[in-house]
């Protein structure tokens, strides 16, 4: 196949996605990267423009959207935006890059839809809302109330997991880790080594 594909994950908040992908990134066999993101947030830390996002004022952004220039975007806060470039992730892809989303179900959704049979889509699901809600408290980071929204809306994002082409239970981190590296694996060609 010539180029590399693309492998969307979506999850609900702790079920353990950002886990799971941080042990496939570094598997080289995989040529993973992570899709670089258009947003109009400033550089927190050591973030680098082309590196971690693109980093664009709300009117170069607006001036893409209008050109259609996005796969996708949201506009998350008012001024507040976020979007893939399809100049972006065909430039990876032509690289030869397994390029990694990490998305929202309503992302995902469209770029499975934009990408087709050249995209996986992964939903990383927990065993249950009630081992969620286990583990959003004992992260202790959430207030009550932040945690009530979180188990909402997981709720909702758990209705799209149907529409994926795998779902990943994540009940034990360590066989959710294999299961999500084999499916991969498939998906790109690569031996295990």
């Amino acid at each position: 196949m010539n180029g590399g594909r693309v492998i969307i994950f979506c999850a609900p908040s702790g079920s353990g996605k950002s886990t799971i992908i941080g042990s496939l990134m570094p598997r080289r066999e995989l040529n993973l990267a992570f899709s670089v993101s258009a947003t109009t947030r400033p550089p927190r830390g050591d973030e680098r423009h082309g590196v971690e996002y693109l980093f664009l004022s709300e009117d170069a952004f607006r001036a893409h959207i209008a050109a259609g220039d996005f796969i996708e975007y949201e506009e998350v806060y008012a001024g507040r935006f976020y979007g893939t470039l399809k100049a972006q992730v065909e430039r990876q892809l032509a690289a030869g890059e397994n390029v990694v989303f990490d998305v929202d179900v309503h992302g995902g959704m469209r770029l499975k839809e934009y990408f087709g049979a050249r995209a996986m889509s992964i939903f990383i699901q927990p065993p249950s809302i009630e081992a969620l809600r286990r583990r959003l408290e004992g992260r202790a980071t959430d207030a009550p109330e932040v945690i009530e929204e979180r188990l909402a809306r997981a709720s909702y994002e758990l209705t799209f997991a149907p529409r994926f082409d795998a779902v990943v239970v994540n009940d034990e981190l360590e066989a959710a880790q294999r299961e999500a590296y084999d499916t991969v694996a498939r998906f790109v060609g690569a031996a295990r080594p």
